[in-house]
């Protein structure tokens, strides 16, 4: 394992995840404030680390193992406990459909890797667009400081939720070819 600043950076993601957890359980007023300033800040170093790796020529196979593993892992807390915290279809739902994609995501993207095919399900445009509205959609519907800005973290929601359903399609017809195919 090679020690650099993007490592270090996705690394503290995962360790921010307990703290993230920690803060929105607060029983304080600022709690879910607190909150929402970690899974920012983790949604930060999600973006900085990718930057930092190739600017810098850092890019690492443990690099590439751990930064979807911290996005999936912090992702997937906060959407399981914003579910608990509003207990309502409209955010169930669409937390649902993200967890489930991530999952059929990272096991299309394993199994095209082992068949030698992993770039042809590489992170597209449609992932990252995704990934920024899930990121400040989640921050909002956490920090819940004002009902414009909640009001407009769950349009945020919803938009991630079709960008995340869009994206599964484009990776899954990517790869059609290769699950079509007859075993021999």
């Amino acid at each position: 394992m090679m020690i650099n600043i993007p490592n270090i950076l996705t690394a503290f993601r995962i360790v921010l995840i307990p703290f993230f957890l920690i803060a929105f359980y607060l029983p304080v007023e600022w709690g879910m404030l607190a909150a929402a300033f970690i899974f920012g800040l983790a949604a930060a170093t999600d973006y900085l680390d990718g930057y930092l790796a190739r600017r810098l020529g850092q890019t690492t196979p443990f690099g590439a193992f751990l930064d979807p593993v911290a996005d999936k892992a912090m992702v997937v807390a906060a959407l399981v406990i914003l579910v608990e915290h509003y207990q309502t279809f409209w955010i169930t739902v669409p937390a649902v459909i993200m967890i489930s994609r991530e999952i059929i995501i990272s096991a299309l993207r394993e199994w095209m890797a082992e068949l030698g095919k992993r770039s042809s399900v590489a992170v597209s445009w449609i992932g990252k667009y995704k990934t920024a509205a899930q990121m400040a959609a989640i921050t909002g519907l956490t920090a819940q400081i004002d009902p414009l800005v909640t009001q407009a973290s769950y349009g945020l929601f919803y938009v991630a939720t079709i960008l995340t359903l869009w994206s599964m399609v484009s990776y899954l017809a990517l790869a059609w070819p290769e699950l079509k195919q007859n075993d021999k």
